[in-house]
């Protein structure tokens, strides 16, 4: 099996300004995530650092929701626990430790109502096996937006990530929100993804 980060993920110290209330300034959460996600949702957050977003996916989803994430580095999966206890919504959050081949998520197959990607599927080396096993975690039809920043992520990578993303089993509904210095698509899972996906695997043998 191919391993599944390219060029590694950022290092675990960057989530501190990742995290720091002066982004909000540039991508505010609420306003990005509110549109998608309603409560008692059951949300799906691959890559999340320390959390700058997790938070507020966790606040939308309210009490009978809950926020699965998967995060390749310890320090940040601890720090994101942290955080979520100091903020009170620790019970909403489900913070998992990836691997550097999979993202833990073979439990959630067909539950996930939402998956937010920010920044992270650039740092993938095999988009289509990370796409496909978010697609198995999606409920049919359930929305996926895909969000990476426009100064790192060239617009023709962009483009090749939302075809590997295609090709696991997601339409492009439109081009998204506008969100500032960022590409963005929104898709939907298809209703014969869980085939495509299959198959796709068995390709790969």
């Amino acid at each position: 099996m191919r391993q599944a980060i390219e060029h590694g993920p950022s290092p675990w110290w960057a989530g501190f300004l990742l995290t720091s209330p002066l982004r909000r300034l540039v991508h505010d959460p609420h306003e990005i995530l509110s549109p998608f996600v309603n409560e008692g949702m059951l949300v799906l957050e691959p890559g999340p650092g320390r959390g700058f977003f997790t938070l507020e996916l966790a606040r939308l989803v309210g009490p009978k929701g809950r926020v699965f994430t998967s995060e390749l580095q310890t320090a940040s999966v601890e720090g994101l626990k942290r955080r979520a206890q100091r903020a009170k919504l620790g019970d909403r959050i489900d913070a998992r430790q990836a691997s550097r081949f999979s993202l833990g998520i073979d439990d959630l197959a067909g539950a996930i109502d939402f998956a937010f990607l920010f920044a992270v599927a650039h740092e993938v080396a095999d988009p289509e096996r990370f796409f496909g096993e978010i697609v198995q975690a999606l409920k049919p039809e359930a929305l996926l937006l895909l969000v990476e920043p426009d100064g790192h992520v060239a617009i023709e990578s962009f483009q090749g990530l939302t075809a590997a993303a295609v090709g696991s089993g997601l339409m492009v509904m439109t081009s998204g929100p506008s969100i500032d210095g960022s590409h963005v698509v929104l898709l939907r899972k298809s209703l014969c993804a869980g085939a495509v996906t299959v198959a796709a695997r068995g390709r790969r043998g």
